[in-house]
């Protein structure tokens, strides 16, 4: 493998948004170099770190998807813990669901003020290919864009956050279905998991779990609760199962962040590659990255994973 290609980080890039308690925020991290740069709309996920839960975490994720060339824009939702202290007291508090999603299609809005604001970036990105991945509760905004519905609890109305201009997703450990199986304590305070459906979501993506990531907060349901998004939703879907894997999957959400419990470098490295080579295949007619991925990470006896398509 050769030197890494070199990267450019921005922050922050403030967006006014009207009625939004605070402006929203993103880092921009985006190749040195080439045009036609697509772009991934990274969410992160929810947590007690000040700052995993911004635009300053998934560094691990966002510096590789840049070096191999994606334009990658992180936005520091409301659910941020460094925002908490501002709104804690607002009605979509703690989780803000609708206004994560809501956040993405604003950035998508004033994509052209992005990019005339970060150095050396303009005229550089495809606007007309953009994913948008999440991790965790940003697997559900995730999810929420490409096209999967649920009841808002206050008034119990199908909230449909579909976002059009969005080509495909990856959902890196997401939560699952909602009903019956949502028996954990988790499930009670945060209700509006309960209603989640995947029916309507049609937008190709890559789910990725991992296969010791059993949140017994949510369900009982094990591993096979984050592989929902792939059997519940509609083709094209491809499921990427990680062996040994957690919730973390292998620390994707900061470098040496302590709430990894399965930190793996090596697994964090063939994630990222696996998910690029994914989207790059599927923006690009031809080309042949994601089979070539899967032959060199998820073959033989050392595979880090296994996959599955539909």
């Amino acid at each position: 493998m050769g030197s890494p290609a070199p990267v450019l980080s921005f922050s922050p890039v403030v967006l006014p948004v009207p009625g939004r308690p605070v402006d929203l925020q993103l880092r921009v991290t985006a190749p040195a170099t080439g045009a036609g740069l697509p772009v991934i709309l990274l969410s992160h996920g929810h947590g007690n770190s000040n700052h995993l839960s911004s635009l300053n975490g998934y560094g691990p994720l966002a510096n590789l998807w840049a070096e191999l060339g994606f334009v990658v824009i992180q936005p520091t939702h409301l659910s941020s813990k460094t925002l908490s202290h501002l709104h804690a007291d607002t009605p979509e508090a703690p989780l803000f669901w609708r206004s994560r999603a809501e956040d993405m299609s604003r950035i998508l809005d004033r994509l052209d003020v992005i990019e005339g604001t970060v150095p050396q970036l303009a005229g550089r990105m495809d606007h007309d290919s953009v994913a948008v991945a999440g991790h965790s509760l940003g697997g559900f905004t995730a999810a929420l864009l490409l096209g999967a519905r649920v009841a808002d609890p206050d008034d119990v109305q199908e909230a449909n956050l579909f976002e059009p201009r969005i080509k495909q997703g990856v959902l890196l450990a997401a939560p699952g279905r909602g009903g019956d199986i949502l028996t954990g304590a988790m499930a009670e305070l945060f209700p509006v998991f309960r209603s989640t459906d995947f029916s309507r979501m049609t937008t190709p993506a890559l789910v990725v779990a991992g296969d010791k990531d059993d949140s017994r907060h949510f369900t009982e349901m094990g591993p096979d609760w984050h592989a929902d998004p792939y059997h519940l939703a509609p083709g094209p879907k491809t499921l990427l199962s990680l062996v040994d894997a957690e919730h973390g999957l292998g620390g994707i959400s900061g470098y040496d962040a302590a709430e990894t419990t399965d930190e793996n470098p090596e697994r964090v490295a063939a994630l990222g590659r696996l998910t690029a080579a994914y989207l790059r295949t599927q923006f690009r007619e031809g080309d042949h990255a994601w089979q070539e991925a899967q032959d060199a990470l998820t073959t033989g006896p050392g595979a880090l994973g296994r996959v599955e398509s539909k």
